[in-house]
């Protein structure tokens, strides 16, 4: 499994380790194990100690999104310390800074437009294809866009979640098992309840709200994705040459572009950042601010003064951390 000098060592400390780990940590382990081993095998030809040099070289090596390479140092650092348990030198390197590289895609105005043009004229092609996409699809893109809700928790929707008198959906059991509320706008809501009727599910206490013709189940989320990437394809919305971690337009950017247009306008009827912006997470169901900032990431070019205002606001309020060895 191991074939580098410190092959034996590897296995006995991954052998130690298996004992405590999930299937799914120990592939996640292994496979950093065995990318250090390979390096350590085709830079050490005879025994040399792990020594500052070496692992700051190795480090250097190491590519991807800084995150993935925080948890890969992580989990060398342990078997580092496991080393000098034993007796060897080994330099024990601090943790990687994490910095969040990803850049969210966000539909301008004249996009959406065409999306939401696109999806209500949507034709049922294939007999395949689920009849009741027709109907479904246009409110479902209206929910993403109003309500920044995820796709897969905006499916799973029950009626008995639905409060059409008051305009508020009830989420359970949703992303790290949370539950929330989602407020809906008065005319989310009008079309919630002409699509109701249009269903035939207006009133009913139980029951998807939007249902699969085929099964018991709700309507699938791959039909919804296919046909959003459809409506992309055909009104040529792509993001060109696009960066190694810009996530290019999928139906997810729907849920980016109702954070930031929240975030506009809680700017223009001149709202305190440091109110607006815990609501908003709580709104959007995240386990922290700082998960909500990668939500308002957006084109410097586009967007610059919205940028400038965020920016100063996140800086004073996550400063940065320096890791001890």
């Amino acid at each position: 499994m191991f074939k580098s000098i410190y092959a034996d060592q590897l296995s006995q400390y991954y052998t130690l380790r298996s004992k405590n780990l999930s299937d799914s940590a120990k592939k996640h382990e292994l496979c950093y194990l065995k990318r250090f081993d390979k390096y350590v095998y085709e830079q050490l030809s005879t025994y040399e100690h792990l020594d500052e040099p070496f692992i700051s070289e190795w480090i250097s090596s190491l590519a991807g999104k800084s995150s993935s390479i925080e948890n890969e140092v992580i989990v060398i650092r342990q078997f580092l310390s496991y080393l000098r348990l034993s007796g060897e030198y080994a330099f024990i390197p601090p943790v990687p800074k994490v910095h969040e590289d990803y850049v969210p895609y966000i539909f301008s105005d004249a996009e959406l437009e065409r999306i939401f043009d696109a999806a209500d004229n949507v034709i049922q092609k294939n007999i395949k294809t689920d009849p009741y996409l027709v109907i479904e699809f246009p409110v479902i893109i209206r929910l993403l866009y109003s309500s920044g809700l995820r796709i897969g928790e905006t499916l799973r929707i029950d009626l008995s979640d639905v409060d059409l008198e008051n305009g508020i959906l009830k989420l359970l059991n949703t992303k790290g098992n949370k539950h929330r509320l989602v407020p809906m706008s008065s005319s989310m809501t009008d079309i919630l309840i002409r699509y109701c009727m249009a269903m035939g599910i207006y009133g009913k206490s139980k029951g998807w709200l939007f249902p699969s013709s085929k099964s018991d189940d709700h309507i699938s989320n791959s039909a919804i994705k296919r046909r959003f990437e459809m409506i992309l394809k055909d009104n040529e919305i792509q993001l060109e040459n696009r960066g190694k971690h810009e996530r290019g337009p999928c139906l997810h950017c729907m849920r980016h572009v109702f954070a930031f247009k929240s975030f506009a306008q809680a700017e223009r009827y001149g709202r305190h950042l440091d109110q607006t912006i815990p609501f908003l997470s709580i709104y959007l169901g995240h386990d922290s601010i700082n998960e909500t900032s990668k939500y308002l990431k957006f084109s410097n070019e586009l967007y610059p003064e919205s940028i400038e205002i965020f920016g100063n606001y996140m800086s004073g309020l996550l400063p940065e951390v320096d890791y001890e060895t």
